[in-house]
């Protein structure tokens, strides 16, 4: 029993620590964001005066009102592509058995190990051959591509999970393949389509060498670009900085926050899977 106590309460510990670890650095920021604008930001030092001021001045220097729109066109359009379209790949490759979906698959799981930064150029000139750059629908359609192959690997994995009885019971009901999919699987699959979705959310959102390629007009660039251009400019201002840097991440977390039960669901069971 002491055995038992004890390790759990070092599990807890080592779990609070790793949380203060993550957690120090934000606050660091959070603070830093508070000190008076153009002033000295000495570690984790509580600012003299508090200038909540300073996200104001961060928004308009940094010009985040065109920022955030194309923000959030870019992964508005990109997160529910990306969902719908592994959704019904990994349907299709796990359930229906489609042919050559172990081919298919495989070449899925290739598409995970290509690097961004090998294929920007080449992408940059074709998509400039059919006038899609500086323009929101070839990064939406660069970046559906680039993160296809981990959606439908998750989903694929996620279907594969689900009891075959199911989808016979269903079938002997003389349910169609859309109605199983939607209708019978669906329901119980919203934790990993969930999850999927943050992360798609997350990696559009926070994309940084894909549109600074593609998008040459500086106000039909997204947050985190505007946020690199920011740092030339305001780099020796660290109040400023650190204001400008929380504007950008603050969509990320409210995301997980309002998600983050089905998020920390659809990760568990991928894993316990795995």
């Amino acid at each position: 029993m002491r055995h038992s106590t004890l390790g759990t309460t070092l599990r807890y510990g080592l779990l609070s620590l790793l949380a203060l670890l993550v957690l120090l650095p934000f606050v660091g920021i959070v603070l830093a964001a508070l000190h008076p604008s153009g002033s000295q930001v000495d570690g984790m030092a509580l600012p003299e005066q508090w200038s909540w001021e300073n996200f104001g001045l961060a928004w308009e220097a940094g010009g985040f009102d065109d920022l955030m729109r194309s923000s959030f066109i870019i992964s508005g359009a990109v997160v529910p592509l990306v969902v719908l379209l592994a959704t019904m790949a990994g349907f299709a490759l796990s359930v229906l058995n489609a042919w050559g979906g172990r081919v298919i698959s495989l070449g899925f799981v290739l598409g995970l190990t290509v690097p961004v930064e090998l294929l920007v150029i080449a992408l940059y000139y074709n998509l400039r051959e059919v006038g899609l750059t500086d323009a929101y629908l070839g990064v939406v359609l660069a970046e559906v591509a680039l993160f296809l192959p981990f959606g439908v690997y998750w989903m694929q994995t996620h279907f594969s999970g689900v009891p075959r009885e199911l989808v016979e019971a269903a079938r002997m009901d003389g349910a169609r393949n859309r109605t199983v999919l939607w209708r019978v699987l669906m329901p119980i699959s919203w934790p990993a389509v969930t999850t999927l979705t943050v992360l798609v959310f997350m990696w559009s959102w926070n994309q940084f060498l894909l549109v600074l390629v593609m998008m040459q007009d500086p106000s039909m660039r997204t947050a985190p670009t505007g946020l690199g251009l920011f740092v030339g400019q305001y780099g020796t201002d660290i109040p400023l900085l650190a204001a400008a840097s929380l504007i950008v991440i603050a969509p990320i977390v409210v995301v997980y926050l309002v998600f983050q039960r089905s998020f920390v669901n659809g990760i568990t069971q991928g894993a316990i899977k795995g």
